[in-house]
């Protein structure tokens, strides 16, 4: 329950919004001469689940530790359920906080460790009691009360971790990258779960990861940021189909980028594979202005040389350099014959009969091709986004 709070200006703020809505309003963070959050404004609604996603630096990590109160912005405003919660400490804040470190205390029990914060706030035991025996329910732990954390896997620290911060009945839990130290069987599994516990629960969520794929299983909407902004803000399929950017489009999933120039007619991009047309192109393009288009390796169909072009579609011919069976899908690397690289990701019922060093033709439709500025990091002829495989922290 939202309550009245002093500001640090010794102000009071009466709130206006549900419980569990999260306000930044051009909030920016300074270290030093670095701007690691850049009058950043967002809104989140209550019982949403909304990831913060981006590299390490992005500034994501500091966004959450801003909205717990372990930083404190050097401009804007954060509000919480209504209520600016600006020189408020974390623990009078709406919000709990689950790290990628689970910090359990190892001399307790599971149920002591869960019921640690509740014994902080002097809540009678009886009801203690009831409340860990509920929270460790809601994550299928209550039969490990008894344990020592030091007795449970990863997978199971991580669920007494999410007890824990739930048993404080929060309106708003702040994830930073908590599946990072798990194996990637059991990272997709805790997906499923979280999703899952959200949805029950109706808790608003905000969930800090660099892993694209995290963030697309379960979020209603990601914020993709980059130094210190946020690039896209949009629900996982118009963030994955319709990247507002060249950085989006290549930091979520994989890519391939065709370097040129926007032709004449405005509706293509000349390059040196032919003239691509592409089915949507940025609207600050004119012709003449050099652009990238960009193809998902999905999208790219890898037949024989010698058999004819598919109907309907534009490509080159090249050279067969790798090959990678991923399960559900082969991998494809073509070297094309006018010098640059093309990733090509085929169903592995549907893959074609190909092998290293024959000749083949890569091919797509021009409704897969989206053409972005020519500008930035973002340029690289020949340029494939490899697979999210690095753990770094921010």
């Amino acid at each position: 329950m939202t309550t009245q709070v002093t500001l640090a200006a010794g102000k009071s703020s009466t709130p206006t919004e549900p419980s569990g809505t999260v306000v930044l309003d051009g909030v920016t963070r300074r270290f030093g001469e670095t701007k690691a959050v850049d009058n950043l404004s967002l809104r989140v609604e209550a019982g949403e689940f909304l990831s913060l996603l981006g590299p390490s630096g992005c500034g994501k990590t500091t966004t959450l530790r801003m909205l717990a109160g372990f930083e404190h912005p050097d401009g804007g405003d954060i509000r919480i359920s209504g209520t600016s919660v600006l020189g408020v400490p974390p623990y009078k804040r709406d919000v709990n906080t689950v790290f990628q470190a689970y910090a359990l205390f190892p001399h307790m029990s599971v149920a002591e460790n869960v019921a640690y914060g509740l014994r902080q706030k002097r809540v009678p035991r009886a009801e203690v009691r009831v409340r860990v025996a509920e929270a460790l329910e809601l994550v299928q732990m209550r039969s490990f009360a008894d344990r020592k954390s030091t007795q449970l896997s990863g997978g199971q620290q991580q669920r007494i971790a999410l007890a824990r911060a739930l048993v404080n009945k929060p309106s708003v839990l702040l994830l930073d990258e908590p599946l990072g130290a798990l194996d990637r069987q059991l990272r997709e599994e805790m997906q499923l779960e979280l999703k899952l516990l959200q949805s029950q629960l109706g808790i608003t969520f905000v969930f800090v990861t660099h892993d694209q794929g995290e963030a697309l299983s379960m979020s209603d909407r990601i914020a993709v940021m980059r130094e210190g902004r946020i690039e896209q803000l949009a629900d996982a399929d118009t963030i994955y189909a319709r990247p507002d950017s060249a950085y989006v489009a290549a930091f979520i999933g994989q890519q391939n980028f065709v370097v040129g120039t926007l032709t004449s007619s405005g509706d293509a991009v000349d390059t040196t594979i032919g003239a691509l047309k592409a089915a949507r192109i940025d609207s600050g393009l004119i012709s003449g202005d050099a652009a990238q288009a960009a193809i998902r390796p999905e999208f790219v169909r890898i037949t024989p040389a010698a058999e004819p072009k598919p109907t309907g579609t534009q490509g080159a011919d090249g050279t067969l350099i790798g090959l990678a069976h991923l399960g559900e899908s082969m991998q494809y690397l073509v070297q094309l014959d006018a010098g640059q690289s093309i990733l090509s990701r085929r169903p592995t019922a549907d893959a074609p009969s190909v092998s290293v060093g024959d000749a083949v033709r890569v091919s797509w439709k021009p409704e897969h091709v989206q053409v972005f500025p020519a500008d930035g990091a973002e340029v690289a002829a020949g340029f494939v986004r490899p697979p999210k495989t690095t753990h770094s922290h921010n």
